[in-house]
């Protein structure tokens, strides 16, 4: 069973940038696709981004994209989300989530909430304008 734990949110003001980490334990992640979701109170989780176990197949939500880096480091079994010009609009509690994958998607990111089976507790990232 892997268990996720997430670290670095905190409060930043719009502009700035955070790093998050997403550490595994119990199992490898090595064959696991990985991903980011961002939950509003109140609201569904929204996809944020999502790495292949390859490591060479990433995803992002459009409102995202050229500002947030998704990487893995099998190596410490951990994800990493470097967010960049932020801004009020990504606040919320950031989750880290994991689905092991067949061989054969080695390259494949999943962006669907519903298809990932591991959770973690989430960590608040708070922007201020």
């Amino acid at each position: 069973q892997v268990q996720l734990t997430e670290s670095g949110g905190g409060l930043v003001q719009a502009g700035g940038s955070l790093r998050l980490s997403c550490t595994a334990s119990g199992h490898s992640i090595t064959t696991y696709g990985m991903g980011w979701f961002r939950q509003a109170p109140g609201k569904e989780r929204k996809f944020v981004a999502a790495v292949s176990w390859s490591g060479s197949g990433t995803g992002y939500a459009d409102s995202v994209k050229d500002r947030f880096i998704i990487s893995r480091d099998d190596a410490k079994n951990t994800v990493f989300l470097q967010m960049n010009h932020l801004k009020p609009e990504d606040t919320g509690v950031y989750l880290c989530s994991a689905k092991k994958l067949p061989v054969m998607y080695y390259n494949d990111y999943l962006e669907l909430a519903m298809q990932y089976d591991h959770w973690g507790q989430g960590t608040q990232v708070t922007v201020s304008s």
